[in-house]
């Protein structure tokens, strides 16, 4: 019998704050990443320190906010009142500690926990806040949120406001390298969401004069709009809304006081059936929610009174309430869609006869998809139960909590011995493996209906359970795991074929990745270096003295689980796949698959921005 274990008032332990940060760092900020993913938390402090400039703007206090990142430094600055000078080192430093729970000075906040700005000093090497406000300044420096040094409060020429200089932790996050593609894609939204707000980001200037109407222009090319943006807005709601003439699956974005809410909530819920249960009752008919929605492009952005979110990083809303003596979220945004785009469609009856088309070809499109679907559901669940095509990870067998499912990734490969070494070699909690059989259908030019007839696409669409929309997506990260060959490339442009044909979604909110792997190892009986180019392999024979083994991994298949492990962890190397706003997806995918092109190298480097060593030899 084992020996009882010791359970004595030695085992109770407190924890100060920044302890806590760093020891449970996902509570506060989600996944860590590497920079590679918009979600990862080197992002999330930066948006931290955002939050309260945007506080500060709504407030009425600064209209300009200014960012520089250069390598690994960030530094934040705003123009609005300044942190009380006596209160700067307690509003870093000190839990549940700032001006939001005062809902005279903040009425509309993005948060009221008072975390955000610790949990950046928290998980920083070096933080540096500094206030000035009322022609006096104060600055204190911290490392890793332990105070190292506080300035007396000084006379000052400087324009009031906030400035934060961080560093993120390369203990907590290791390897990272922050991506301006990104950070430009949060500072749009912010614009997007808080007209008169001008940001600088390393010198570019944003700002936006038609708030959500611009972010959609952003979204979706100006030839693939089935009708110009229908652009709503009165106190605390606006909307934007157009349909897509290529698109097979909705699209929503959702913001709350200016936060973009990736994972929805009770306000994207309430928008969506706001927007079936208007278009229903004036066109009269009793249209299926799926058909309506089908190749919707929108975008809702409400304020709430104390907003309460699902969890720190604020990516979903739990409010049911506005506050302030307004009705329901549901009822609140129930009403304006009824009152505001109902009344759109009556003075806009050409706008509303495309809508009423496009329903139409949707349900007809549905119903002679219908018998087929059911029986590729069926085919799904009866190839998961008896073959080895998806070997899924514990989050979603059961033996772990579903909140991990900003840490799951699914990699995607094909032959026997590289989803071999990928399976033995992964984090069985959060790494799936989905083998293909040979090289995928080229998708480029087919209908819907190819996804439920091919048993690849099927069986591929049930694993990520995308088949009516990315709401429910299962995996966070898709990664395209192929031999860096022409074969493998070959593959790669296969696959993405397939997503931007049917689930461009999923590019578009960054889901979607291709694995580095490396090309060469150079070793010799005391060092190992793994290089993924000519350049590192040159590199890593100086380093080493004697005479260096060279191996030249033509294949996946070729490097061991026990040397495949470094690559698809900590040490793991992803290329977003990211598309081009200027090129739309009927236009890339013609480029992408059509006939071959002097254009065809330059359009894969520059419109999806992945990288291919041997693009050259396609």
């Amino acid at each position: 019998m084992a020996a009882e274990s010791k359970y004595t008032e030695d085992n109770i332990r407190s924890l100060d704050w920044k302890e806590h940060i760093r020891m449970r760092p996902g509570m506060y900020i989600g996944k860590l990443g590497d920079g590679s993913s918009p979600d990862d938390g080197i992002y999330i402090l930066i948006k931290e320190v955002l939050d309260n400039c945007i506080d500060e703007f709504v407030m009425g206090a600064g209209k300009t906010i200014e960012i520089s990142v250069k390598d690994t430094s960030v530094t934040v600055r705003d123009y609005g009142r300044g942190i009380p000078l006596g209160k700067v080192v307690d509003v870093v430093s000190k839990m549940n500690t700032g001006g939001k729970y005062d809902s005279k000075a903040f009425k509309k906040s993005v948060g009221l926990n008072g975390v955000g700005t610790k949990a950046v000093n928290a998980l920083s090497n070096y933080f540096k806040v500094q206030s000035i406000r009322d022609n006096q300044m104060t600055f204190a420096e911290f490392e890793r949120g332990e105070l190292t040094h506080k300035s007396d409060i000084e006379t000052s020429s400087l324009r009031k406001g906030t400035k934060v200089t961080f560093t993120p932790d390369h203990e907590i996050f290791l390897k990272y390298k922050f991506r301006s593609e990104y950070i430009i894609k949060m500072i749009k939204n912010y614009v997007y969401l808080n007209t008169g707000l001008t940001i600088i980001y390393n010198g570019e200037k944003y700002f936006s004069e038609n708030g959500l109407k611009d972010l959609l222009e952003e979204n979706i090319a100006d030839e693939s709009m089935l009708f110009p943006i229908i652009h709503l807005m009165e106190d605390d709601i606006e909307i934007a809304l157009t349909y897509s003439k290529a698109q097979y699956s909705e699209e929503f974005h959702s913001f709350v006081n200016g936060q973009h809410t990736t994972q929805g909530g009770t306000h994207q819920n309430a928008y969506r059936e706001a927007v079936v249960k208007t278009i229903r009752d004036y066109f009269g008919k009793n249209y299926d929610a799926s058909d309506v929605r089908k190749s919707i492009v929108t975008a809702v952005s409400i304020k709430v009174m104390e907003p309460i979110f699902e969890s720190q990083t604020k990516t979903k809303l739990g409010s049911t309430e506005m506050g302030g003596g307004l009705p329901t979220v549901r009822t609140f945004i129930n009403d304006f869609v009824k009152r505001r785009f109902d009344n759109y469609l009556h003075r806009n009856p050409d706008v509303a006869e495309k809508i009423q088309k496009k329903i139409v070809q949707a349900e007809k499109e549905r119903k002679e998809l219908s018998g087929i679907r059911k029986l590729a559901r069926d085919r799904a669940k009866k190839a998961n139960l008896h073959n080895k095509k998806l070997r899924d990870c514990r989050v979603h067998l059961g033996d772990m909590k579903k909140d991990n499912r900003l840490d799951t990734t699914l990699f995607i490969t094909e032959g026997d011995s590289a989803s071999g070494s990928i399976t033995k070699s992964r984090n069985v909690n959060t790494q799936a493996v989905f083998s293909l059989k040979g090289k995928p259908l080229n998708s480029y030019g087919l209908s819907k209906k190819i996804v439920y007839e091919n048993e690849e696409f099927n069986l591929l669409q049930s694993a990520l359970n995308i088949e009516d929309g990315i709401e429910n997506l299962r995996y966070n990260n898709i990664v395209i795991a192929t031999d860096a060959d022409v074969d493998g490339m070959h593959i790669r442009l296969l696959l993405i074929t397939f997503f931007l044909q049917f689930f461009p979604e999923l590019i578009k909110e960054g889901h979607l990745y291709i694995l580095e792997t490396p090309l060469f190892r150079v070793r010799d009986k005391k060092e190992t270096f793994y290089c993924y180019s000519e350049e590192e392999r040159r590199e890593a024979i100086k380093k080493i003295r004697g005479k260096p083994e060279i191996t030249r991994f033509k294949g996946l298949g070729e490097i061991s689980p026990d040397e495949f492990v470094h690559f698809i962890g900590n040490d793991i190397r992803l290329d977003p796949v990211m598309l081009d706003k200027e090129m739309p997806i009927e236009k890339l995918l013609e480029f992408y698959m059509g006939k071959n092109t002097p254009d065809r190298q330059k359009f894969i480097i520059q419109n999806l921005k992945v990288e291919l060593d041997l693009a050259e030899e396609l």
